[in-house]
């Protein structure tokens, strides 16, 4: 029998808070903490041992070092902090330099399983995670718009008064201000989402779509203003994702995936919807978009190819 074994690296707000819905979901069965602050591990691992008197499943928890983590099939690297000037980019500086302390490592000692990225600025973050491990693109995943499709679907939900279960609609692009909302194929309960506002008109009122599209790309900042964080939303999207894989679900969801002609352009990591799988990301499903689409998406990605140029520096 397989043990489904995740360690996380860096477990603040984030790194903790996946670990948590790791366990309450039952995502995996063993689960190593690793932080530069090794009492915050523990005490962070102590602090989820205590909640698995409550559940139907059991996970082996603890906390550890890099050295331990050889072992695991998903290593999720949730190591940073969010800026208040509402910038991801500007995170990018600090987080290439943290990755470059222990990726190398990790890979030398001989870890053979998946990379998970939450890192900000995601995109470039993943990107550069793969460079310095040499590991197939595949192998090495962002959370990328995996949140703010999320989040699309909430405020869809809300608009609609339908569960977002039932709204298939993607946010594409950047995990930052210049993603854009693929609302053109979004559907709602199998229709296509803009035939349902339109016949529904008189009943939700007519949208600003851009300003919709706008809300979804502010949505962290909100929380941030009254927490100086968030948590719960990306927790949910890392044990989502590592659930896709381990139980092999070839369900389509958005995430950071490496481009090879799709959307034509190559060579970065952006946010796209993807099948997941037991070998990571298998296939990037290319959607058809509109012009506004395209546009918002080629500067997205062009965004995305500067930024990571300029890395290269660091």
């Amino acid at each position: 029998m397989e043990t489904r074994k995740v360690g996380i690296i860096g477990v603040g707000h984030v790194g903790s808070h996946c670990a948590l819905s790791m366990i309450l979901q039952g995502a995996c069965d063993e689960l190593v903490l690793v932080d530069i602050e090794k009492q915050k591990a523990k005490s962070q691992a102590i602090d989820c041992m205590d909640t698995i008197s409550f559940l139907p499943h059991r996970t082996i928890i603890k906390d550890g070092e890099i050295e331990d983590l050889t072992n695991m099939d998903i290593i999720v690297i949730s190591v940073g902090n969010l800026t208040a000037d509402k910038n991801r980019l500007n995170e990018l500086k600090g987080s290439i330099e943290t990755i470059k302390t222990f990726v190398p490592q990790i890979v030398k000692n001989g870890f053979k399983g998946i990379f998970v990225v939450i890192t900000n600025p995601v995109d470039i973050v993943t990107y550069y995670v793969q460079k310095l491990s040499g590991f197939p693109h595949n192998r090495v995943i962002g959370t990328g718009t995996g949140l703010d499709t999320a989040r699309l679907r909430k405020v869809l939900s809300q608009i609609t008064n339908l569960d977002p279960r039932s709204i298939q609609a993607f946010m594409l692009g950047e995990h930052g201000d210049s993603q854009v909302a693929n609302f053109s194929t979004a559907t709602v309960n199998c229709k296509p989402l803009l035939e349902y506002l339109k016949e529904n008109e008189e009943t939700i009122g007519k949208l600003d779509l851009e300003e919709m599209e706008h809300r979804v790309s502010q949505g962290a900042w909100d929380i941030y203003a009254g927490k100086n964080c968030t948590e719960y939303g990306i927790g949910c999207t890392c044990s989502d994702l590592v659930k896709n894989i381990f139980h092999d679900e070839k369900r389509v969801i958005a995430c950071s995936g490496y481009l090879r002609g799709e959307y034509d352009y190559e060579g970065i990591y952006i946010g796209v919807p993807a099948i997941i799988g037991r070998n990571g990301l298998e296939k990037i499903i290319e959607l058809p978009l509109n012009e506004r689409e395209k546009n918002k998406f080629k500067s997205s990605c062009e965004l995305m190819s500067k930024y990571i140029d300029m890395a290269k520096e660091y």
